[in-house]
């Protein structure tokens, strides 16, 4: 099963992703991302905050060592979904010209073990960074001492607590021709 999982209202969606403190310092500081955040390489979002913690371990891995949440109009996150080329799909080419790109991975449970259903991870190309950034984004949160926390609850095997501190994400309602478009109609 496809299904975009997110937190999120009426208006706004959060997406995360994980950075450096070199990156994800200014970037809170400026209320948005600035240099040395690249605007010529791709950026990589994901609705699924369980899927951001098995990539980056938890805020473990190096160059991940800080966990943002993203929150973007549903507005933008919509024209990005959109205009999605899915990278893992049958007949798959070259896409580097894309402006944006999609891929289902297994989503994770909180032992970063892959459950039977997928979440969906979004390229900003360069062609939409500036977009993202400037028109899309609302505003970012630092979630590093939530990931940690829950991380260190896992640890001590107090996965009820830990699961407690977990954005609450629900099923996203994305527009017929949207999920088409993403293949999440079987």
């Amino acid at each position: 099963m496809r299904e975009i999982r997110a937190d999120y209202d009426a208006k706004t969606i959060v997406v995360y992703q994980a950075y450096s403190p070199a990156i994800a310092g200014p970037a809170l500081r400026a209320g948005r991302f600035v240099a040395p955040f690249s605007f010529t390489r791709m950026t990589w979002i994901k609705p699924s905050f369980l899927w951001l913690m098995h990539r980056s371990d938890w805020a473990r891995k190096a160059g991940q060592e800080r966990i943002l949440g993203v929150r973007v109009s549903r507005e933008g996150w919509e024209a990005a979904l959109g205009e999605a080329v899915l990278i893992n799909a049958p007949g798959y080419n070259d896409v580097t010209d894309a402006p944006v790109h999609a891929q289902w991975d297994p989503e994770r449970n909180l032992r970063g073990a892959a459950l039977n259903h997928y979440s969906i991870q979004i390229g900003i190309g360069r062609a939409r960074i500036e977009t993202y950034v400037r028109d899309w984004i609302v505003g970012l949160t630092d979630l590093t001492e939530t990931a940690q926390k829950a991380a260190k609850l896992m640890r001590a095997g107090h996965a009820d607590r830990a699961k407690k501190l977990l954005p609450p994400e629900r099923a996203y309602p994305v527009p017929d021709a949207i999920a088409e478009r993403l293949a999440m109609r079987d």
